[in-house]
């Protein structure tokens, strides 16, 4: 029989806010353990939260971005579950009315394009972390001798780590948009697609979420289910926890579903269930049973009113937001550069910036060359020196006044790229912490031109004499030539360009070359 692979993600993206979604505690990641929890997050008696509005913010903007519905009225429930690093006993997040309904996504594979549908994306409050055995020994204040790391300080040289769990709740309270997906996926090549479609909305096009998925700021949960090819009925679905890098994600997805297929071809029956994935073993093991949701007692937070979100707060939300990068790729493409460059040139909030600012107003036979400057050479110094090209010490003006100055002759390409390029970003302003780089003027790049030495000779006269001399002295590879040995044409251009120290125009030089060995 064959099978096929029905899955749905959940994605669990932290809001890049500065406090917590329902106090003013501070949400930066790295801090000592409980350093960061207050009496709000650790549910001390009489305290009250405070929705935070940034985080409903960017919410609103996730929503707008995948064209859903954003709901005027929604609610937060009390999701009711016991775990050691949940302080309230319950989880605040919102279950019957979410603040974002419906959207959909595209990805691609292999140019296939396809659009996955969500459900739902809800705004609710992070949980603790629980660190177990072995794994505290690189947390500050609980390293023992035998286990200790050399960054630790050793606090114990008695403690057994094997029987002992610790509990941070600094990331309790941490603001999370779970965006939870329609079951579209049928491969998981089509669910890593799409967790990376998410990933690069969340991190690059709306800036809502850092993305670090080591720190725990992206993850998710996949809803595993097989079923008959050609079956509309769906099987019953295995929920896999806490995955946090796309490489996990696709092997726990194929291991699941080829345990599932192994069951059943053996009459056995599925069991819904949560399971975790092991990436040493390369399996998934069982966690717990599945709860429903009736299993965690949802009812609306007495403590937090309804929220109510004006069509006027939407539409300001949506005014602020940047153009989105499907936009400027689209901008690109119109410039003349191909699919493949604007998808480099969009590769990141930052990069498209510089890019559409070098590339608005540059003209039309200069393009190509100003992107294969910003994605090859400029990239490469950038990453040599582990810069954003947000700070960047050649700036977009100067790119244009050199591209200028190849474009009409006055240096060759391979100059500019090997020699006026570097120059220019070694000239640049070094101080980036401080003050930006200052726009330089085509006058600035002109006098580092003439300043080297490296302006081409195109005068025709000049060349013409030039030539003539390597004919003369070179008249076996001449010979050579016009017996049909193309080999022995670019032997020419090298004495060539050798006598003017490289300084010859090339186009030119090919011409008058071809021109007098023709003759």
């Amino acid at each position: 029989m064959q099978w096929e692979i029905v899955i749905g993600l959940e994605v669990h993206a932290q809001l890049s806010t500065e406090s917590k979604i329902f106090s003013g505690a501070p949400t930066a990641f790295g801090a000592p353990p409980n350093a960061q929890a207050c009496a709000v997050d650790i549910a001390l008696p009489g305290v009250l939260p405070v929705l935070n509005k940034a985080a409903v913010e960017k919410a609103i903007m996730f929503g707008l971005a995948v064209n859903a519905k954003i709901n005027h009225h929604s609610v937060f429930a009390r999701k009711n579950y016991f775990y050691p690093d949940l302080p309230k006993g319950y989880q605040i997040s919102q279950y019957e009315i979410p603040i974002v309904q419906g959207g959909q996504l595209p990805i691609e594979i292999d140019g296939v394009k396809k659009t996955v549908r969500l459900t739902r994306a809800h705004l609710e409050e992070d949980a603790g972390k629980s660190i177990h055995g072995e794994a505290l020994s690189g947390v500050v204040g609980y390293a023992v001798a035998g286990y200790a790391r050399a960054d630790v300080p050793i606090v114990s040289d008695s403690l057994d780590l094997g029987t002992v769990s610790g509990i941070d709740l600094n990331r309790a309270g941490t603001p999370l948009l779970e965006i939870v997906s329609e079951p579209d996926m049928r491969s998981a090549e089509e669910a890593v697609a799409y967790a990376k479609a998410v990933h690069f909305l969340v991190v690059e096009e709306i800036s809502i979420c850092d993305g670090n998925m080591e720190e725990g700021s992206f993850r998710f949960d996949a809803n595993v289910s097989v079923r008959p090819k050609g079956s509309v009925k769906l099987g019953t679905r295995c929920e896999i926890k806490n995955l946090n890098s796309f490489r996990f994600l696709e092997h726990a997805i194929e291991f699941e579903a080829r345990r599932q297929i192994g069951i059943l071809e053996d009459g056995g029956v599925i069991e819904q269930e949560t399971r975790l994935y092991d990436p040493e073993k390369d399996q998934t093991r069982s966690m717990r049973t599945k709860e429903e949701a009736h299993d965690y007692r949802y009812f609306p937070d007495p403590d937090l009113l309804p929220l109510e979100v004006p069509k006027k707060w939407i539409e300001e939300i949506k005014a602020s937001m940047p153009e989105s990068l499907r936009a400027q790729h689209n901008k690109m493409v119109a410039y003349g550069l191909s699919v493949q460059q604007a998808n480099q040139l969009t590769a990141s909030r930052e990069m498209s910036t510089f890019a559409l600012s070098t590339l608005a107003d540059a003209p039309p036979a200069e393009v190509p060359t100003l992107s294969n400057w910003i994605v090859g050479p400029l990239s490469a110094m950038l990453k040599q020196e582990n810069l954003d090209i947000s700070r960047s010490k050649v700036s977009q003006s100067q790119l244009k006044a050199l591209s200028k100055r190849v474009s009409d002759g006055t240096i060759s390409n391979t100059t500019a790229t090997g020699v006026v390029l570097p120059a220019m970003w070694k000239a640049g302003h070094l101080d980036l912490a401080e003050t930006p780089l200052p726009l330089r003027s085509q006058a600035d790049v002109d006098r580092m031109i003439e300043e080297m030495g490296l302006k081409q000779i195109s005068d025709l006269g000049e060349l013409e004499k030039i030539v003539d001399k390597i004919i003369a002295v070179n008249p076996d590879q001449v010979a050579d030539y016009r017996a049909g040995k193309a080999k022995a044409f670019n032997f020419l251009v090298g004495q060539a360009m050798k006598a003017t120290k490289g300084k010859a125009n090339p186009q030119q030089l090919n011409e008058i070359l071809k021109r007098k060995l023709a003759g």
